[in-house]
């Protein structure tokens, strides 16, 4: 039997295309559960929710008081009947095939975790959501994170979004942190490493992720990004609870700043900021030429895209590094 647990809270907007990509499975649904954790939500999402129960019966649409991902993940494993627990995204739809298709990976790879390769699509299409499109599924964008950029062969990889594993690996490896309100998954993937665990990324299926569409939800959602890779090191006390290229921004916001305060002693280090600065808009606007004239999208678009994601990352981080003597472990 199979479980999905599928955290929500205020999805009204991607509900629908979750649900109905979840009634589109192959999976036989004799074997299948699919907990809707709801984080209380205060929009329409269990009113759209609702007209699906009666003829779905293995859809159960349960409550998440404590809100965040981490609690709804637990308390879903908590109630799961399945043998094998698949954890999915309502800001994301799903091919016939993903649950069938991780489920056999699963077990022909004698994997610890699997996953599958995210395609970011808009709902909108716009100059400025496609230039977004572009720099999430970039590595420029988001580094060496293959779930991003896609595969061709299956990857042993240090983690993947959201996930499949066999009931007992949470015996083993433990639950989901729940002080983690962002990174719980990165953080329980390299548990699982750390212990022996293997984890793999298959090429035989794909999610479709739903960006957001504008720059100020770029920079909110990044900058929260940034600030939890700080709190889930020092939560855990553990610097490989994450991956170098998570705290590339804040490496790259510390060379222009730290710069720039040392030049008020000695004027000269303010060129170290300048150069750097200089190589990095030749390199997003060398990047943001080729995908403009190869993809015919916004030159301007993809440079303030690629800017917005690294600066909100990175500053992120380096507030989270300042909040840390204020935050009690």
């Amino acid at each position: 039997m199979l479980s999905v647990i599928c955290p929500i809270y205020n999805e009204e907007k991607y509900i629908v295309a979750c649900i109905d990509s979840i009634i589109a499975q192959d999976y036989p649904k004799d074997d299948l559960e699919v907990l809707l954790m709801d984080g209380m939500s205060t929009d329409r999402t269990r009113e759209l929710i609702s007209p699906y129960l009666p003829n779905c019966p293995y859809l159960r649409l349960l409550d998440n008081p404590g809100r965040t991902a981490p609690r709804a993940l637990n308390r879903g494993i908590a109630e799961a009947q399945g043998d094998v627990i698949l954890r999915i995204d309502a800001h994301s739809s799903y091919p016939s095939n993903y649950f069938s298709t991780l489920v056999r990976r699963l077990f022909e790879l004698n994997a610890d975790n699997v996953g599958a390769v995210w395609k970011t699509v808009v709902m909108n299409e716009t100059p400025k959501s496609l230039a977004i499109r572009e720099v999430l599924s970039h590595s420029l964008g988001v580094g060496n994170a293959l779930f991003r950029t896609g595969i061709t062969e299956v990857r042993e990889v240090d983690t993947v979004p959201f996930g499949c594993w066999r009931r007992d690996v949470f015996d083993k490896y433990g639950l989901f942190d729940e002080r983690l309100t962002r990174n719980q998954d990165i953080e329980l993937n390299k548990r699982i490493i750390r212990g022996g665990g293997k984890i793999y990324l298959v090429p035989d299926t794909y999610c479709t992720y739903y960006a957001r569409e504008t720059f100020d939800k770029l920079f909110d959602n990044n900058y929260s990004n940034g600030k939890w890779n700080i709190m889930t090191v020092y939560y855990t006390r553990e610097m490989s609870s994450l991956s170098l290229r998570h705290f590339v921004p804040l490496l790259f916001i510390l060379s222009l700043l730290l710069p720039v305060i040392a030049g008020f002693f000695w004027h000269p280090l303010w060129l170290i900021t300048a150069f750097i600065l200089l190589i990095y808009l030749s390199l997003i606007g060398t990047v943001s030429a080729k995908l403009a004239k190869s993809k015919g999208l916004s030159f301007i678009r993809l440079i303030e895209s690629f800017f917005i994601l690294h600066f909100s990352y990175g500053l992120g981080s380096l507030m989270g590094l300042l909040s840390i003597p204020f935050t009690k472990r």
